[in-house]
């Protein structure tokens, strides 16, 4: 996987083109937005198991992530992901590809991520309950 900041020396953190007013907009309503991926498929009292399709030039909107989890990508792929400190970043992914992510109390991550490639992008995420951070309702 290889990972690339755009968020080079911006006076304000959404001046960007990937920051039209709707996408701010969006962002200010999903605070709260507790769905990670496109199907929740299994869960238990112990994990969330997600499954994300995107096609080309689709994207999931915002969404927050407080729980520890990881995501393994099933093809290869190409995304932008725009977070809410403002840092928008462009990455390639390759089948098996899986990053694992840990947040403390009150830690969270806020994002949304567009397929800007050219070939379907297959994630499978899995949340783990019971950690640091009450789970959002979803």
């Amino acid at each position: 996987m290889r990972e690339n900041s755009m968020a080079k020396s911006r006076t304000t953190p959404f001046d960007g083109p990937e920051w039209n007013p709707d996408i701010v907009s969006e962002l200010a309503s999903s605070e709260l937005n507790g769905r990670v991926g496109s199907q929740l498929v299994s869960e238990t009292e112990r994990v969330r198991v997600w499954h994300l399709e995107l096609a080309p030039g689709q994207r999931i909107g915002f969404h927050r992530h407080v729980n520890d989890y990881f995501w393994t990508v099933l093809g290869s792929g190409r995304a932008m992901s725009r977070h809410s400190d403002g840092r928008v970043i462009i990455t390639d992914y390759k089948p098996g590809d899986t990053r694992h992510y840990r947040f403390g109390p009150s830690e969270f991550m806020l994002h949304d991520l567009e397929n800007i490639g050219d070939t379907p992008l297959q994630f499978v995420t899995v949340e783990h309950l019971g950690g640091a951070n009450v789970p959002l309702r979803i």
